[in-house]
């Protein structure tokens, strides 16, 4: 039984004060709650610290939107995998389709990211997804395990129990549309497929693929129920504590 995983994507929003009172929010309305949900928060980089205090000793973890894939340097802007452990971060998000779209993201610059993450001891959120354009073209399943493939193919073994999938539907991201639950199963056991390909069968029934893209609290549970979607990567709803706890809530 894979744990399912529920990551809060803040995005562009919330500097530290209003990051620290979300993250009170939430940890205090998940406070009592039995869950075997794992819960990340992602503040953007301002804001790490200030949520780092509030899940400290608590079962929230703290993860970040990106990171560089060199450890030090003249890189003006960047973030190194090393700062966002000491900034008390378990995960990162890496290769999210609005850093593919409007940053330049590409499966290579994913691949050095996942690695530098993984060797500084990250866990790791990589997302994959299709446009509009290429759903509409019958494109989707090549889309995304060209993606796979170009951004986790060079993966060890030992690489895949410290890293989660995540399939987001390029236009379901913020659009307020959403893949039916079925949709999403069945770009989610095509992933698992793929995953099956480059590792092997254990390895692909084990990793958790998380679906994001416009889920709320009123889609979670269907979503949810679907057997190859082991949780969600939460964008808007996130923002809210009640909408992000009834959303860990869906999955159990």
């Amino acid at each position: 039984m894979r744990r399912p995983l529920i990551a809060g994507n803040w995005k562009m929003h919330k500097g530290p004060s209003e990051a620290r009172r979300l993250a009170l929010e939430i940890r205090n309305g998940l406070m009592g709650r039995r869950t075997a949900t794992e819960v990340v928060l992602c503040p953007p980089f301002p804001s790490l610290f200030a949520v780092a205090e509030i899940v400290r000793d608590t079962p929230i973890a703290l993860g970040a939107q990106n990171v560089f894939w060199e450890k030090s340097g003249a890189w003006t802007g960047e973030v190194s995998a090393d700062m966002l452990r000491d900034a008390g971060c378990d995960w990162v998000i890496i290769g999210h389709s609005e850093r593919r779209q409007h940053c330049g993201e590409t499966d290579a610059t994913v691949a050095k990211r996942v690695r530098a993450a993984l060797d500084a001891g990250l866990h790791v959120m990589a997302c994959v997804g299709e446009t509009l354009a290429q759903r509409d073209a019958n494109d989707t399943a090549r889309v995304v395990e060209t993606q796979l493939r170009g951004s986790l193919g060079a993966l060890g073994a030992g690489d895949w129990a410290h890293l989660a999938i995540a399939y987001e539907p390029v236009w379901a991201i913020g659009t307020g549309r959403n893949a039916t639950p079925e949709q999403a199963q069945e770009v989610h056991a095509l992933v698992r497929r793929v995953v099956a390909s480059l590792a092997s069968e254990a390895t692909a029934e084990a990793v958790r693929v998380q679906y994001g893209g416009s889920v709320k609290a009123d889609n979670a549970a269907a979503l949810l129920a679907q057997p190859d979607v082991d949780g969600a990567l939460v964008g808007g709803a996130s923002l809210e504590a009640a909408s992000m706890i009834r959303i860990i809530e869906a999955a159990g």
